[in-house]
């Protein structure tokens, strides 16, 4: 006699002698990935039409759903969580903005891809277990379900509503079923879809998708709780045949066992709410697919009735829900353990987290553990809380996975004009008490050479702050920017030569800003004809500037991405002191033949503010405003004048020119601009800026230089973009119109990052 058959008859005796018991009732929810909130609309007809709930069981997302029904969230509850922004945060693996820690990120570089390794013999590839970072969700899950596990002490029957979830033991290639322990950890087990998300550790097994052995637990069901009757709510199906050209059903098949969606027998009941195909992780019809799920559960009421004869008043429902949430303890945090480090690589977690406090309450925790994984020394953390019933707070568990060592970055920028450029680094990381990062890295182009070499040093005090010394040598060949393939291209008529080294103090100011104090010595030299009447044996005007700086910089920054940015903000203000000295020495096409030396002295300052306003309908509107000002006197000549002020470069191909109109010591400049989403990854970008000198640098009969009327002259940039946000940086095809200036409208046309080191001016 086979399984089913013996349940049918149990059932049927049951129901031919009518038992004077309450009947009980279990929920089975079925996996389906996004479809699965249909199961938030079903539960929320049952409660309204006074149907119990006695068991839940569910596997996948009817994990989630029936995990939180248990743990005593409510339909509206589920509803809202999932329709939050922080939901979407968690499914999409991108950490929320609001917990973004600017002080940890290094200066934007132009690296498409990253290999991260430990020094060993050999170096082994790593391929990327899932797509979908689960960091945010994790903490999460922990937060979402820690008091519901207090309540039940880990026991799943002493939930709200007992519950069962499934996962899938790969090792063993069976479904594992899951009833007591962390609440948080098995459904995200049972959830973990694989290449979506990464898999789970629950007592040294590693768990994946319970859907890959049950995907319709009713066997669970029976088997544990025996109810009277069962309601299936089935948003899934077992995959079509696989197609020899297809490996994405090849793939399913493989990975997915196929699933017995039938109720168990007679007097059960399946509902199968009417929702389209969507991907795993597409919630964008989450409104939609409760209401299917509510709306199917309404047409089969009485089917339902034809079951069920007890009737559980909403009310009693809630109370019942109320008496639960009332027994949850607040998320104290008293005390945090970590595994996974050296006992001095815990005192420097320890302090970041604590602060040398305790009791400290879990939205401030949050903060500081999102700040920890910004923490380029850390490669994931899987957190849990447990309760001490004896302090009545809980304990952070932390298991820690510190990052490989070492990281080599590749990258650079291909162009349709002559500004290609290739981009390796190479990073050290380790961390103790402190932490400490060394990187090296080169630019190599044509149009721009660079060298880094720097060391940053991380210190987990009350306020943390980091010291970072570097050496960097720099060349720009601007004439090359102006030419084309087969043109002679020497020799240049401007070439920029420039290393320093610099010492930062870096300190927070909060989430998204800090503060940095930055000490430069620098060396740079110029060398440039003044009129483009020079032949080859022709020697280049010479300009040597030598200085050193100390300046104040305050940066908040939600850019969200270093080029071609679509959200956010930056607001940035830097303050310098200057102190150098600047040698002349003529060239052989020179009108004046006479070296020279001055020492010059200034403070300059500027400000940048650029916005991303919120999106409306397809399209963001930005807005930029920046202004510089300069004690600065005026160099040698017009050329060496124009070279030390300040540049507004407000899109990516201005860096990559000299632009005397678009140049001052004193300037305010504003920008509008407007980002149509053409889809997820692809934007039409036009943009248009107004740049107003105080008064233009003008150069004289005798080319030197000297100051114009007031606000006698401005210049107008134009951009129009066609941008593909790729997985390896931005791919951009560009219409440019600078006015005043010999080269008015290019095209181009760049894969990659225009990005260079920064200056030792910046």
């Amino acid at each position: 006699m086979n399984k089913t058959l013996k349940i049918c008859i149990v059932f049927f005796i049951l129901f031919s002698t009518k038992i004077a018991v309450a009947q009980k009732v279990g929920l089975v929810l079925s996996g389906g990935g996004a479809k699965g909130v249909a199961h938030i609309g079903v539960i929320r007809a049952l409660e309204e039409k006074g149907i119990p709930i006695d068991y839940i069981a569910g596997t996948s997302m009817g994990a989630i759903i029936g995990g939180l029904y248990a743990a005593g969230y409510s339909p509206d509850d589920m509803e809202k969580i999932f329709l939050s922004n922080e939901f979407a945060s968690w499914i999409s693996g991108k950490i929320d903005p609001k917990f973004n820690y600017y002080f940890k990120k290094e200066n934007p570089n132009a690296s498409w891809i990253d290999i991260r390794f430990n020094y060993e013999n050999t170096i082994k590839p790593k391929i990327p277990t899932n797509l979908v970072s689960p960091q945010q969700m994790d903490f999460a899950f922990m937060e979402i379900f820690a008091g519901a596990n207090a309540v039940s002490n880990y026991n799943f029957d002493s939930l709200m509503i007992p519950f069962r979830c499934v996962a899938s033991d790969i090792y063993k290639s069976q479904a594992v079923i899951l009833k007591k322990g962390d609440l948080g950890k098995a459904i995200r087990a049972s959830m973990t879809f694989p290449f979506y998300f990464k898999p789970i550790k629950i007592d040294s097994t590693l768990m994946f998708d319970g859907g890959m052995f049950n995907n319709f637990p009713t066997d669970v069901m029976y088997n544990d709780f025996f109810p009277d009757i069962i309601i299936g709510s089935k948003v899934a199906g077992n995959y079509a045949k696989p197609d020899e050209d297809d490996i994405v059903s090849q793939l399913q098949n493989m990975l997915m066992e196929k699933t017995n969606y039938s109720a168990v027998c007679d007097n059960g009941i399946i509902l199968a709410p009417n929702v389209k195909k969507v991907n795993v992780i597409d919630f964008s019809y989450t409104k939609e697919f409760i209401d299917s799920g509510y709306v199917e559960t309404m047409r089969n009421i009485e089917k339902i009735r034809h079951f069920i004869s007890d009737s559980i008043p909403a009310d009693s429902v809630n109370i019942k829900r109320l008496n639960f949430n009332q027994k949850k303890s607040k998320l104290i945090i008293d005390s945090i353990k970590i595994n996974g480090l050296t006992q001095n690589q815990y005192i420097y977690i320890n302090k970041l987290l604590l602060r040398n406090s305790n009791k400290i309450p879990i939205s401030t925790i949050k903060t500081e553990y999102f700040k920890l994984l910004a923490d380029d020394k850390i490669e994931s953390i899987s957190p849990s809380l447990k309760y001490d019933k004896i302090s009545k707070f809980y304990n952070l568990l932390l298991d820690i996975k510190k990052d490989k060592n070492f990281v080599a970055d590749f990258g650079g920028n291909i162009s349709s004009s002559p500004i290609n450029e290739a981009f390796m680094q190479l990073q050290y990381k380790h961390f103790g008490k402190t932490a400490r990062s060394f990187i090296i890295n080169t630019y190599i182009g044509k149009f721009y050479s660079s060298a880094l070499a720097k060391a940053r040093f991380d210190y987990p005090f009350k306020t943390p702050l980091y010291l970072e010394g570097g050496f960097v040598i720099h060349q720009w060949d601007f004439f090359k920017t102006k030419t084309y393939f087969f043109e002679d291209k020497t020799p240049s008529y401007l070439i920029q030569n420039e290393k320093y080294f610099d010492i930062i103090l870096g300190l927070p100011a909060g989430n998204k800003a800090k503060f940095e104090l930055k000490f430069v010595d620098c060396m740079s030299n110029n060398d440039y004809y003044q009129n483009n009447t020079f032949v080859r044996n022709d020697t280049a005007d010479q300009t040597n500037f030598n200085f050193r700086a100390i300046g104040l910089k305050y940066e908040f920054n939600t850019l969200n991405k270093k080029q071609f940015a679509n959200s956010g903000s930056l607001i940035q203000l830097k303050i310098k002191f200057i102190n150098g000295f600047e040698e002349f020495l003529p060239g052989s096409t020179s009108i004046n033949r006479k070296s020279s030396q001055t020492n010059h002295k200034w403070i300059q300052a500027k400000f940048v503010f650029d916005k991303y306003f919120r999106k409306r309908n397809f399209n963001t509107f930005g807005l930029l405003f920046e202004s510089f000002y300069s004690s600065q006197s005026l160099f040698n000549n017009y050329t060496s004048s124009v070279l030390s002020s300040e540049a507004f470069q407000p899109i990516p191909e201005s860096n990559t020119f000299f632009f005397p109109a678009y140049r001052s010591s004193f300037y305010a400049a504003l920008g509008l601009k407007d980002i149509i989403s053409i889809s997820k990854n692809i934007d039409f970008r036009l943009e248009a800026f107004i740049f107003q000198p105080y008064k233009e640098i003008i150069q004289n009969n005798d080319f030197t230089a000297s100051y114009g009327k007031e606000f006698n002259k401005r210049s107008i940039i134009a951009s129009s973009a066609l941008v593909l946000h790729s997985p390896i940086g931005p791919i951009s095809l560009n219409l440019n119109y600078y006015q005043n200036t010999d080269q008015k409208f290019s095209l181009i046309f760049n894969i990659g990052y225009i990005i260079f080191n920064s200056r030792a001016k910046e």
